[in-house]
């Protein structure tokens, strides 16, 4: 898309990539006027503002010239960093001169802007360079083969890099090597280049197309290639490029052909070497790959000339065009709108004018509109693909289970003197682990629950706790798989029955020896014996008293055995003893309302406790005991509640002191759920009061869940599937943490398996899906190209037997290896019998097994990345080996029709297939093939003596005359090598058909003819593997009809091998090729 446009005919020239902003140098071209036939010539410099949006470029200084440039360029020389503006611009005069110019002068306006200035030359200065390596080295070139090196620190005196070419002629084009800094090329209009090397001071080699004369116009070297470079042809007659590889200098490496006129000017950018602009004299400017040919962008331009183009060094999406109009126009490769260039059209009509009525009225006119457009407006689309600015050096992104896709696209450094080796592109997939602790404790996790050690487990956790209470916790979970836990509960609670009874032991004789020390001893004495002698007469009689007083009702009510009343006496004169003892004679219901009574009359510490434990209400002191007392109120459940009433409780108790304590009881109820083994719960608590963020604390959180889980399976009666809905959450989080970790079987196995949330069922589908299964319920979708097993009854394929469609087998070879020939089936490669592979699950669940995933269907060979894979159908026939002379003499003609093919020497024997029952052996290149009927079997083998070809057999005297007449005989191309031969004969065979012109034809006959060479060198074997595997994938793209890729290999391989081992044989197959593809045959 044109960005702005300067109306001057001029050469131009960009500021090096160092400066900012960025200017454009122009200076009046040579041998072209303007419209106005003007002499005058000048040197101006722009400024490039990309953010003004209009077309006009803005001038920044300008002085004029006594000179008209051919050529102008804009060195880096002298350039500083604190300097706003540096370089040294370099003129190529039409007078023999090149002129130096200083540009920060030339912007103040300084008129002694020339620091130097030679004549040289003989003849226009047209071409000019400068040295990357060493911005102080500058060439030119001109007339009758001169060159020049010029040193711009010592400008006086210039070198030659040697003698002149002869026979002499104008240099057109010079360019220095973008990777060696002394090499140096240059171009004549008569088609040949030259290459000098600075330090011999003598051209080291030529570049010439020898059937085809092209005058050449423009010469640039490969940015990244030493070896390489490209040659523009302005003949209308050859429209071409040329590439050429100076490792082969018989012939271009590719011809661009994209242009249909003469070409004028080339540009490569150094920023991306697959983008080479070109401009000719068929009016456009294409941006092509040169390594492919592909025309990657064609810019719409009117349907001027343009003579020159540059790539801008600091912005590389930006380049110049200077035209035969009077015009450079700026550019940009990455698209955009043309409506600003419209716009500026109708601005300038409507400028034109004015707003006055041209026909002398008075009246002004209306502002011009615009019609509207009904178009969509025009775009100019971008390169094909990214340019290698844009393109991301490195990369890397994370996928599901904790992988790390990285790619990096690092140019290697090139070792001078050593070939340039293709690069590689590799993405590599690598496992990032982050949480090593975390993995370790999860791993210890899984073994504890796969061998059932939950006791050892539980104790190795309370010996490595630092807290108290996380040691009381585990300590809680380890009595769930002991016997007695309520017993074990009370001693970790602090209750032991041995203590208790030492405490009350202890208790006894400290109030004995209180008596003792008190002097009541005696006094205690005297009163039991005083009461040992009541009760002895008491035993002999005793008085029945039925007064009026307290003891006398009693008496009464006891003799009619109205115990009610009884007792209601005893408790209204307070003798509680006696109402108790009464009560428990009147039965069940007056002891329940006696009790009552008391415990409502008397108020003491232990009351509530003694009421609860007479009258087995827990419930009432589980919700009204004081919350600093819940471990007596944890102890008395777990002393006296009831198995079906005892985890109701233990909840109450936890979700008191949840929701009623501090922080430090809110810990605690996480206790009193583990007694319940109420898993939600304690989850629910967990989170509340620990931090659940980090991995370590959920890993913390899901050991003891899954320790509660397995303990709650044993002792109580629940679905052990059964899941609530936070703790699917923190079980998902939990495989999500492990998945990203990379243990995707261990987060499978942690995941809920029985809940319907849409996350947990999408992270089950990717688990399954990385670990090669499918969930359950879904059926594997079958490949179009997987192999069938095939029933041990069923016949295998015989000869003759159409194949059906249903199946073939892909078999893949390990990179590097040769590979297997057309019709070669490798032994032991195919065995339709064996069953697929099953992906493997997990041996154990954190949940009940709730039935095996099916597996995805695994194919029988591995994929190895970056190879070629052949296919080979099941029922395949190959062709029996030829393994004996094609030509015999005559008189052994009928010994070799009962003689068996002799086997060359070092054949390995092969075995044959070992086939299920009732499948017949295919038949391969080593099989033994079945004789037809009327063939006669093969007798006892004689052997034949051979000597070389030519050579006399048998009696070496006798005369010349009586010798047999036999032909000579040639070594057989080995069978993996045969479709070589087979596919480049064919393919001339297409060509010599679809081929009019005589001179195509005699080429393509003299390309069959030197093709011999290769197959001669295909039966010796001496061809390395490099290049055989090269000459493979060819004639792959020959069967695809891929030619641009053929030629594409074709050079690869030119470029990676020997010249003296593919010299014979490796120009006629290009020609070949390129004949095909213009053909299209």
């Amino acid at each position: 898309m044109k960005l702005k446009e300067i109306d001057l005919t001029a050469m131009q020239a960009w500021s090096p990539a160092q400066q900012h902003p960025i200017y454009l140098a122009t200076g009046t071209s040579a041998q072209q006027l303007d419209a106005s036939f003007s002499t005058n010539a000048s040197l101006e410099i722009f400024e490039l503002d990309l953010s003004d949006p209009s077309l006009d470029m803005k001038s920044r200084a300008v002085i004029s010239s006594s000179h008209r440039y051919h050529k102008l360029i804009w060195g880096p020389h002298s350039m500083t960093a604190g300097e706003s503006v540096s370089g040294v611009l370099i003129a190529g005069g039409e007078n023999g001169n090149v002129i130096l110019y200083d540009p920060a002068k030339i912007l103040v306006g300084n008129s002694e802007a020339i620091i130097a200035q030679k004549d040289k030359h003989t003849g226009p200065v047209r071409a000019l360079d400068v040295n990357m390596f060493q911005t102080n080295l500058v060439a030119s070139g001109a007339n009758e083969s001169e060159i020049y090196i010029w040193d711009l620190n010592n400008f006086a005196t210039p070198m030659t890099p040697g003698a002149k070419t002869q026979p002499l002629e104008d240099i057109s084009c010079i360019a220095w090597n973008r990777q060696v800094q002394h090499i140096l090329a240059s171009a004549s209009p008569s088609g040949r280049a030259t290459v000098w090397d600075l330090r011999k001071n003598e051209p080291i080699i030529k570049v010439s197309d020898h059937n085809n004369r092209m005058h050449c116009s423009g010469l640039a070297w490969h940015p990244d290639v030493a070896t390489q470079m490209v040659l523009a042809s302005e003949d209308d007659r050859l429209p071409v490029i040329q590439m050429w590889d100076l490792r082969f200098t018989s012939s271009p490496l590719r011809v661009l052909e994209s242009h249909t006129r003469g070409i004028l000017a080339i540009a490569w950018s150094m920023a991306d070497s697959e983008l080479l602009l070109s401009c000719g004299k068929d009016a456009k400017i294409l941006c092509s790959n040169p390594n492919t040919g592909e025309v990657l962008y064609e810019l719409p331009t009117n349907m001027q000339w343009c003579f020159d183009i540059q790539w801008c060094p600091r912005n590389p999406a930006i380049f110049s065009a200077a035209s035969f109009d009077g015009r450079i126009s700026i550019y940009s490769i990455m698209g955009g709108s043309t409506d600003g260039l419209r716009q500026k059209h109708v601005d300038q009509l409507s400028s034109s004018f004015g707003n006055l009525d041209p026909f002398g009225t008075g009246q002004p006119l209306p502002p011009l509109q615009l019609p509207q457009q009904t178009a969509p407006q025009s775009v100019v689309l971008p390169l094909k693909k990214p340019p290698k600015w844009i393109r991301r050096p490195v990369g890397a992104s994370f996928s599901f289970g904790g992988k790390l896709v990285t790619f990096e696209n690092v140019k290697p450094q090139q070792q001078p003197g050593i070939d340039q080796q293709p690069q590689h592109h590799y993405v590599y997939v690598s496992q990032v682990v982050t949480e090593k602790e975390f993995l370790a404790r999860s791993t210890q996790l899984q073994e504890a629950v796969q061998s059932e050690g939950f006791v050892s487990y539980c104790q190795k956790k309370i010996d490595m706790a630092q807290a108290d209470f996380e040691r009381n916790v585990w300590a809680f979970l380890k009595v769930n798989f002991e016997e007695d836990s309520r017993a074990k509960y009370l001693e970790l609670l602090g209750y032991r029955k041995d203590d208790l009874r030492n405490k009350v032991s202890v208790a006894e004789s400290c109030a004995c020896v209180k008596y003792f020390v008190d002097g009541f001893i005696c006094q205690r004495a005297n009163d039991n014996k005083q009461e040992t002698e009541d009760l002895g007469s008491a035993r002999k009689t005793f008085n029945i008293s039925v007064s009026g007083d307290v003891d006398g009702l009693i008496t009464q009510a006891l003799l009619t055995g109205n115990f009610e009343s009884a007792v209601d006496l005893c408790l209204h004169d307070n003798r509680m003893a006696d109402a108790i003892i009464l009560a428990i004679a009147g039965g069940q219901e007056l002891l329940s309302r006696t009790q009552e009574k008391y415990f409502s009359k008397i108020q003491s510490k232990i009351t509530r406790l003694i009421t609860a434990v007479v009258t087995k209400n827990w419930k009432e002191i589980v919700q009204s005991c004081d919350l600093q007392n819940w471990r007596e109120a944890l102890a008395a459940v777990l002393t006296y509640a009831r198995p079906d009433e005892f985890a109701a409780l233990c909840d109450l108790l936890g979700n008191r002191l949840e929701s009623e304590g501090d922080g430090l009881l809110r810990t605690q109820a996480c206790l009193c759920y583990i007694c319940a083994g109420n898993v939600e719960k304690l989850v629910a608590c967990w989170s509340k009061v620990q931090d659940g963020n980090s991995p370590l604390s959920l890993q913390d959180l899901i050991e003891k869940v899954v320790i509660l889980r397995k303990a709650v399976q044993l002792t109580q009666a629940v679905d052990p599937n059964a899941v609530g809905a936070l703790l699917a959450e923190k079980m998902s989080q939990y495989a999500n943490l492990l998945a990203a970790q990379g243990s995707i079987a261990a987060a499978l196995t942690f995941l809920p398996v029985n809940t319907d949330q849409p996350n947990i069922v999408l992270l089950r589908d990717r688990l399954c899906r990385a670990q090669g299964e499918l969930p359950a319920g879904q059926e594997a979708i079958r490949a179009p190209y997987e192999r069938q097993p095939m029933p041990k009854d069923q016949a295998g394929p015989v000869a003759g037997q159409v194949p059906g469609p249903q199946t073939s087998a892909q078999q893949y070879y390990q990179q590097g290896d040769k590979p297997p020939p057309p019709g070669f089936i490798m032994p032991g490669a195919v065995n339709p019998s064996a069953p697929p592979q099953q992906a493997t699950s997990p041996s154990y669940s954190m949940y009940s097994q709730a039935g095996t995933r099916p597996a995805y269907p695994q194919s029988e060979s591995q994929v190895i990345k970056g190879c070629p894979h052949f296919t080979v159908p099941d029922n395949f026939m190959p062709p029996v080996p030829i393994t004996s002379p094609i030509m015999n003499p005559l008189a052994d003609s009928q010994a070799q029709m009962q003689q068996p093919p002799a086997a060359p020497v070092g054949t390995p024997s092969f075995q044959p297939l070992q086939l299920p029952a009732g499948q017949q052996t295919p038949l391969g290149p080593y099989a033994p093939q079945a004789l037809g009927p009327g063939v006669v079997p093969p007798t006892t083998f004689k052997p034949r003596t051979e000597g070389a070809p030519g050579a006399p057999i048998g009696n070496a005297i006798q005369h010349v005359q009586a010798l047999p007449t036999e032909k000579i005989t040639k070594k057989p191309i080995p069978e993996e090598h045969l479709i070589l031969k087979t596919t480049f004969e064919a393919l001339i065979q297409r060509c010599l058909l679809s081929a009019s012109d005589p001179q195509t034809k005699r080429k393509l006959d003299d390309a069959n003819k030197r093709l011999e060479f290769l197959y001669d060198k295909l039966r010796e074997q001496t061809l390395s593997p490099a290049i055989v595997s090269g000459l493979h994938n060819i004639v792959k793209s020959i069967e695809t009809r891929n030619y641009v890729e053929g030629l594409n290999i074709h050079m690869h391989i030119v470029s990676n091998s020997n010249f003296s081992e593919t010299s014979a044989f490796m120009p006629v197959l290009k020609v070949v090729l390129i004949q095909a593809n213009k053909l299209g045959v």
